[in-house]
């Protein structure tokens, strides 16, 4: 592991109230992007996705006893299932919306705090056996490649239509062009928000051929004089806002809550990324029941108040590997500005005037970066597909995964391709033999 004297500050320490702001705003940057690009394609509200994540970062470092300087946001995982659950029919014939998948990410919280109870009383071997490389790779390649059509039609067609636009492809590809450029030219702490920087180039390029109108009643300068400076995020609370679809409980639950055991794996992977970061193994201390507990809550109290799922995130990983700052206060400031960030009407106007285009143009090279990460997996995994075993299973899932965006279970309960491919392979690995003799 890294030697943690090499630490700027370390996790207990902290830094002067000058430096401590600009600290904090780093990793605010730097989870930016990624956490409001999942509600802007879910069609949740941006504003309450970094309060939840504020939220859920704070909840996250009291259950750890701040001991682990992680920062959660929102998980991509889960876009494919909240899109296949808002497309379920609600009571009145429409489609449920957003908010019907509430349900099962709070439910997928709650499988995240069965798991941390088994490990603290069995240990973590069981989930490891349960979870091994040739399940989670393939799987993960499964979200990133699942979502592609997502990506291709918000950066190709004009919203709502389907039909190409000339114009939405040249802001899409501008902004993909910049992603790209960021990622591989800048250095130093720019390195780790090419996303944010790449959105903000692509709303200019947007601007200026007329995607994003100025003038006039409707236009953005209209708009943000209107908005209050202050304003509360459309927090969408159970039974308070909206009712909890417990008609189509049974779709939305086979939707969401497998997605919980990839999540759970990642979150087991990044731990480790942290651990070796920063010096001290987190898995021991405070403990991986801790912060999977840690992590399933905030995804619960998302899902409660109309957030996507919450997790530990890359991102900020990579700020702790830079900057050598791994103080708990930093991170804890960073959630802080977060929330206090959802409170700003004219913030809110902004990001509800992307256009979907630029989406669509990062959108494409961060799905295709999960894709990847399950092909890492694989190799770091050092998963032998010579193996006829190994390569079955990774066969199997990928079909499914990719070629079953929603498979029907019954009359009504409809289950994601990307649980369902999970599911098989979890089934597939535990009962395979792994020679002609053992079978």
């Amino acid at each position: 592991m890294t030697d943690a004297t090499a630490a700027v500050l370390d996790v207990h320490e902290r830094p002067s109230p000058a430096l401590w702001g600009l600290l904090s705003l780093q990793h605010l940057f730097a989870m930016f992007g990624a956490t409001v690009l999942v509600p802007l394609l879910t069609g949740l509200d941006p504003s309450v996705a970094l309060a939840t994540s504020g939220l859920g970062t704070l909840l996250f470092i009291l259950l750890t006893k701040g001991r682990n300087p992680a920062y959660l946001g929102s998980s991509f995982a889960y876009i494919a299932p909240i899109l296949a659950a808002a497309a379920l029919p609600g009571p009145d014939g429409q489609p449920l919306g957003p908010t019907g998948a509430m349900l099962g990410a709070f439910l997928a919280g709650a499988v995240y705090l069965a798991v941390a109870a088994c490990i603290k009383g069995f240990g973590v071997g069981w989930l490891l056996k349960l979870l091994p490389p040739v399940v989670t790779g393939p799987v993960i390649v499964v979200i990133g490649l699942g979502l592609a059509p997502v990506a291709v039609n918000m950066a190709f067609n004009e919203p709502g239509t389907g039909v190409y636009s000339g114009q939405h492809l040249l802001v899409a590809a501008a902004t993909l062009g910049l992603a790209l450029l960021f990622a591989i030219v800048l250095r130093g702490i720019f390195s780790v928000v090419p996303i944010l920087l790449a959105v903000l180039g692509g709303y200019v390029v947007a601007a200026i051929v007329g995607l994003v109108p100025w003038g006039g009643e409707a236009g953005m300068a209209a708009k943000l004089a209107a908005a209050p400076f202050v304003e509360m995020p459309n927090f969408a609370i159970p039974f308070v806002t909206y009712d909890l679809p417990w008609a189509q409980a049974g779709a939305i639950v086979l939707l969401l809550v497998p997605v919980a055991l990839v999540t759970i794996a990642e979150h087991i992977g990044d731990q480790m990324v942290i651990s070796r970061v920063i010096g001290r193994n987190t898995l021991v201390d405070p403990g991986l029941h801790r912060s999977l507990a840690g992590d399933g809550l905030a995804t619960m109290l998302a899902a409660f108040l109309g957030g996507p799922p919450n997790t530990t995130y890359g991102e900020n990983v990579g700020v702790l590997a830079i900057t050598r700052i791994f103080s708990i206060y930093v991170i804890g400031g960073a959630a802080v500005l977060a929330l206090l960030l959802a409170f700003l009407g004219d913030f809110r106007v902004a990001l509800q005037s992307i256009p979907v285009p630029v989406i669509g143009g990062v959108a494409i090279a961060l799905f295709g970066v999960i894709a990847a990460s399950g092909l890492r997996t694989l190799i770091e995994g050092k998963v032998d597909l010579g193996d006829k075993r190994n390569l079955l299973i990774v066969s199997i899932i990928l079909v499914l995964g990719i070629g079953g965006a929603v498979v029907h279970v019954g009359a009504v309960a409809q289950l994601s391709g990307t649980a369902l491919a999970a599911i098989v392979g979890v089934v597939l690995n535990a009962v395979l033999p792994h020679s002609r003799e053992e079978a």
